[in-house]
């Protein structure tokens, strides 16, 4: 068995699943890269993480079938003998609008849920017996979406409230020996947005998360990556918490105040 402590990351070839392996292989953990279609920047992303000085391994997974959870848990186990951290980062939505909401078929939404929601159950299912025994975390990327019900589609919103209820569940059932816990992003600076919304509708929406926030902001993924990987080897006292990372989205505009008396 390693020394070294080591994560799965899912999704972790490009934008926050990248920037977070990264950052665990600085700090110290062999990181299970994976991946469904972006081989090309999965190597560039395991590449990264070795000259950092993380063992690593490249595995290609989908995450809405169980077979392939168990087998990304089985090969950690097989190379290093533990699991540490679980960061179940891996998801896809459709960009439709709000206009065109219903325009959506029962195949896309079923899609959808089983990246979203079912691929994080089914891979804590399989990484719990491990994750149990080396006292581990385990970190669901959520997003705000989840929270305030907005999103790029119903069936993404509708995923991520159920990552949140899950999250909450897990963390009193793998209590005390896992802390369960998910970060919720708003808008982030990737291509995951620019690809879905197109270069003019990422420019506009970051507009407004900069001028409708407190903070005037949106999310670089190594904003998200630092405050998963804060969950993951110092918050030893947290469990089921719904981090949110929106620049203060969710407090409204900042122009919404109560006026003091003149």
């Amino acid at each position: 068995m390693t020394e070294r402590k080591v994560a799965i990351v899912t999704g972790s070839a490009t934008g926050v699943g990248a920037a977070t392996a990264l950052l665990l292989a600085r700090r110290g953990y062999d990181v299970l890269i994976n991946y469904s279609k972006s081989e090309a920047e999965a190597r560039q992303s395991e590449a990264a993480c070795r000259e950092a000085g993380a063992d690593t391994l490249l595995l290609r997974g989908d995450v809405a079938l169980d077979a392939d959870c168990k087998a990304l848990a089985q090969g950690a186990v097989a190379r290093w003998g533990r699991i540490d951290a679980l960061v179940n980062n891996a998801g896809i939505s459709t960009f439709g609008g709000a206009a065109n909401w219903d325009a959506l078929d029962a195949q896309t939404f079923q899609r959808i849920f089983g990246v979203n929601a079912v691929g994080p159950f089914q891979m804590v299912r399989t990484c719990a017996p491990h994750l149990k025994a080396a006292q581990g975390a385990i970190v669901n990327v959520s997003s705000v979406a989840g929270s305030l019900g907005i999103g790029s589609s119903v069936p993404y919103i509708a995923s991520k409230g159920a990552v949140n209820s899950m999250t909450l569940y897990l963390a009193r059932a793998l209590a005390p020996e896992i802390r369960v816990n998910a970060v919720c992003p708003g808008m982030i600076t990737s291509r995951w947005f620019v690809d879905g919304l197109g270069q003019e509708g990422f420019d506009k929406v970051k507009a407004l998360t900069e001028q409708n926030t407190a903070l005037g902001r949106a999310s670089t993924p190594e904003d998200v990556a630092d405050a998963i990987v804060w969950l993951i080897d110092g918050a030893r006292t947290v469990t089921g918490e719904l981090l949110l990372l929106d620049a203060g989205l969710h407090l409204g505009s900042t122009r919404m105040q109560v006026p003091g008396k003149a």
